[in-house]
């Protein structure tokens, strides 16, 4: 996992809801800056899917940016391809950029090891928290509340250390492309 304090490597990715290329530096909240990195087709992403839309209106509302990342090899994966990244995300009402990793190189600068996995940086874009989004699954009948990330948030905005034990996200592996 990546250390906490680490500076968020930085990117220009393909948005593929704006049809255009969208650099960290120019996506950065002003308090915080949440990467996700998701995907079309995992049930883990699906079950939190209307979620994540809640949340990131929560999080702009305090000045921290929301942006999503799926790095899944769309060769192997075509409904985790951009065009479907573009249909998933406008039937799906995200308000936030879902961008592309073509290369994965991305990824392997965050060191994501599934879909999905949450990285919450400060102002200065230095990791605050990494893990998971909160207990539920889509079979273990727990409400999927983000209580893991809001309290991450609460003690970002609050300047506060957060003390918990951050929890792995569990979900479905990055689909990696054979080198």
């Amino acid at each position: 996992m990546l250390p906490i304090g680490t500076e968020a490597p930085n990117f220009k990715l393909w948005d593929t809801v704006s049809d255009s290329t969208k650099s960290l530096n120019k996506l950065k909240g002003t308090k915080g800056t949440l990467i996700m990195f998701i995907c079309n087709h995992c049930p883990y992403v699906i079950h939190i899917n209307e979620a994540l839309v809640v949340l990131a209106k929560e999080l702009k509302s305090m000045e921290i940016a929301v942006v999503a990342i799926s790095s899944n090899d769309a060769e192997k994966y075509p409904q985790d391809g951009p065009r479907l990244m573009e249909v998933h995300a406008r039937k799906m009402k995200y308000n936030f950029p879902y961008l592309y990793d073509r290369t994965q190189d991305i990824a392997k600068a965050y060191k994501a090891a599934c879909t999905p996995d949450f990285y919450l940086f400060d102002s200065n874009l230095k990791l605050t928290y990494r893990g998971q989004l909160d207990e539920s699954r889509p079979s273990n009948g727990l409400p999927v509340n983000g209580s893991d990330l809001k309290h991450a948030v609460s003690c970002l905005v609050e300047a506060k250390e957060n003390t918990r034990i951050q929890k792995p996200s569990i979900g479905c592996s990055i689909k990696w492309k054979l080198s």
